[in-house]
């Protein structure tokens, strides 16, 4: 089993940060490629918010550039999305996912999303 575990969702107001932060659990975790966050505001459909490969390399939605910063420790199995001068419209929930994610040396992979941290921004 995987767990894809979320944290630093909240409550803030216009112009303030909130960093958020997911670890892939698993009894063994051998590799994983690329890890992202969504959104999802309520009634509407999941939107890339940003990615990062197991290389580094990271690429945004458009609403997202020059205000989020995400980034990965891969020895810890965690990837982190930076949040800076947040606005209301950044308002909804937020989920991790993570791609091939490898289990054993079979090959056994995974890939899914964990579940949702609230961020709200008020104005």
């Amino acid at each position: 089993q995987v767990q894809l575990v979320v944290s630093g969702g909240g409550l803030v107001q216009a112009g303030d940060s909130l960093r958020l932060s997911c670890e892939v659990v698993s009894k063994r975790i051998i590799s994983i490629g690329d890890m992202g966050w969504l959104r999802q505001v309520s009634g509407g459909q999941p939107e890339l918010v940003a990615r990062i490969t197991n290389y580094g390399s990271a690429n945004y939605a458009d609403s997202a550039k020059d205000r989020f910063t995400v980034s990965r420790d891969n020895a810890k199995n965690t990837v982190y999305l930076q949040m800076n001068s947040l606005k209301p419209e950044d308002t909804a929930v937020y989920y991790c996912s993570a791609d091939d994610v490898r289990l054993d040396s079979a090959g056994t992979t995974w890939s899914g999303w964990g579940q949702g941290t609230q961020v709200t921004v008020s104005s």
